[in-house]
């Protein structure tokens, strides 16, 4: 069994492996892709390539392959939401962060798939990724931060949430260049975390009419806490059973 704690990329990120064959070297490589991921890709890096292509020192023909599929990403979810959700926003750098989390730990749950793990959990800040379950998943009630609002069951997958807690209105609605305040948390569950943290957060930067965005979208569940403290969830949400929670 491994298990494994280190703060990568602005917050904690915990692994945790049942299987007993898996050596401690796949956690080396787990931290040790995180820690890349953070040096090439983080727009508060000034040497990172994600800056030198937000100052024009890199042309598009030059990026890498893995910055290519990242902002592909990026725009597909500008287009999906109308431009609330928009990685360049007006008067700001250039921030695929949105992105790059859920992408980068999902490729490092592959990662450990590849090194043998069948039974694991990758918990980046909150934002989680499981295989080889039931895993149980609590998530934060919106405003109290020593309560869960719901508690999940989820076997394989990943689940994402996007909140105003823990850096207060930071998420921008692209189409009016405002604080995104219509909801107070929004919580997707799908197959990978590549998906689940970004329709999260692409449809937190909706507002409300995010929730119905992001459920509509096939292989989707949502849980959702809106600015009137109401509280929405899809049919399919893979809540555990309220005795055991």
């Amino acid at each position: 069994m491994l298990h494994r704690v280190e703060h990568v990329m602005g917050f904690p990120v915990s692994l945790r492996v049942d299987d007993e064959s898996v050596p401690e070297s796949a956690a080396d490589t787990v931290f040790a892709w995180l820690r890349e991921v953070d040096a090439r890709f983080s727009p508060f890096k000034e040497d990172s390539e994600v800056s030198r292509y937000d100052r024009g020192e890199l042309s598009a023909d030059g990026l890498s392959a893995d910055l290519h599929e990242i902002l592909d990403l990026c725009e597909h979810y500008r287009k999906a939401t109308g431009g609330a959700f928009d990685v360049r926003l007006p008067g700001r750098r250039l921030d695929p962060c949105a992105v790059v989390k859920g992408w980068s730990v999902q490729r490092a749950a592959e990662l450990l798939k590849a090194a043998g793990a069948t039974r694991f959990v990758v918990n980046a800040g909150g934002d989680v990724v499981v295989s080889g379950g039931p895993w149980r998943v609590g998530v934060r009630h919106p405003e109290h931060a020593d309560q869960l609002c719901t508690v999940l069951s989820l076997p394989d997958g990943a689940v994402a949430t996007s909140a105003r807690y823990e850096r207060g209105d930071h998420i921008i609605d692209g189409r009016t260049g405002r604080q995104a305040t219509g909801l107070l948390s929004l919580t997707v569950v799908a197959a990978t975390l590549t998906e689940a943290d970004s329709v999260a957060t692409a449809a937190f930067a909706m507002g409300a009419e995010g929730i119905d965005w992001a459920a509509s979208l096939e292989g989707c569940e949502v849980f959702a806490v809106d600015a009137e403290r109401r509280v929405l969830r899809t049919p399919g949400f893979p809540t555990a059973e309220a005795k055991a929670a």
